[in-house]
């Protein structure tokens, strides 16, 4: 069957491997049909991922049809339509054993440690699949893109009587600003592309966005919107060491940060009189837990979250190589690109 690999840093390449063996005890054989693209690939893509190594087969975005199931398999059955955690957990580990699966000390992601989803057909462990009947292959595809968002958010246990600023209006970014409006707390964006701001603002209804200028008066804007408050949880998912350092500086006194965007530089910030003084929280967020992919999968389908205007850009398996470069170009407007298998 043919899959899409990339061989090394900007050297994408269609090969055939071979096709799966039938699922065994506890596996499910499943067909992808749609497979969204996100900061993770884009940065496996530039050679910027830390957790990416090479060759590779990426996609870990995926909306797939069930083919066959093994022995014990009771969860799911052929033909149904699911969504994928695509978070390969050991099971025995310390986190594992106390219900933190998406942090996993043997976590091999889907399209990241191992190869994932841009391919025909692949097996998964039935634990992995999380039915999605009333949603199309490409929301179900976008399932677990929101349950970054979802899980950063609910890292940062936003109440209704306070302020949430997202820094970085991307897709993660984008995910968690869907879940900070759902806590009913009062949403706040700032990015430095006017465009992502005009998106947010127009399509996602959160009238309150900062752009960063790059001369400070980001902070100012949000201690004048905020009444000299600023913002009681802060959710970073820009993934640069430069947002990440600063995004201290944002944060109420005893408010909350989340960083949920990854770098591999260092961070650096003052102790005494931010850290220290505010008694600020610092917290990390990675993947998601299976709880969020059921919520989500529901919100969706009750249409409290509306996925239709995230999909800007689409492409055929076989147009990808050609196409991928220019979805980094920023005049490309790219907030969601979405691979189609069919």
């Amino acid at each position: 069957m043919k899959a899409l690999q990339l061989s090394e840093p900007r050297s994408f390449r269609i090969l055939e491997i071979p096709d799966p063996s039938a699922p065994g005890p506890g596996e499910v054989l499943v067909r992808i049909h749609r497979v969204g693209i996100c900061g993770t690939d884009f940065s496996g893509y530039l050679g910027k991922m830390p957790f990416f190594s090479y060759p590779r087969i990426p996609g870990h975005e995926l909306g797939v049809e069930v083919l066959a199931v093994g022995e014990g398999v009771t969860r799911v059955r052929t033909g149904d339509r699911c969504s994928v955690e695509p978070y390969l957990n050991c099971q025995r580990c310390s986190a594992c054993r106390r219900g933190h699966t998406n942090c996993c000390e043997q976590n091999q992601t889907l399209g990241v440690m191992c190869d994932g989803g841009l391919c025909d057909r692949m097996l998964l462990p039935e634990r992995k699949l999380h039915p999605a009947p009333g949603l199309s292959w490409e929301q179900a595809a976008l399932v677990e893109t929101l349950a970054i968002g979802c899980h950063a958010v609910n890292r940062g246990a936003p109440q209704a009587s306070e302020n949430v600023l997202v820094v970085g209006a991307g897709p993660i970014g984008l995910s968690a600003i869907e879940f900070a409006k759902l806590s009913g707390a009062r949403t706040l964006v700032m990015d430095m592309n006017p465009r992502r701001l005009e998106f947010v603002r127009d399509v996602m209804g959160v009238p309150d966005t900062l752009l960063v200028r790059g001369d400070g008066s980001e902070l100012t804007a949000l201690s004048e919107a905020t009444g000299g408050e600023l913002a009681h949880v802060v959710v970073d998912a820009t993934g640069s060491n430069r947002s990440m350092s600063q995004a201290l500086q944002y944060c109420a006194f005893a408010g909350r940060l989340v960083y949920v965007g990854i770098t591999q530089a260092e961070l650096t910030f003052p102790h005494a009189p931010v850290l220290h003084r505010r008694e600020l929280t610092v917290l990390a967020s990675r993947n998601a837990l299976p709880g969020d992919f059921t919520r989500i999968i529901g919100l969706i389908a009750d249409g409290r979250i509306n996925t239709r205007p995230w999909i800007t850009h689409e492409a055929a398996f076989a147009d990808v190589p050609g196409r991928f470069a220019d979805w980094l170009n920023p005049e490309a407007g790219v907030i969601k690109a979405v691979v189609s298998l069919d």
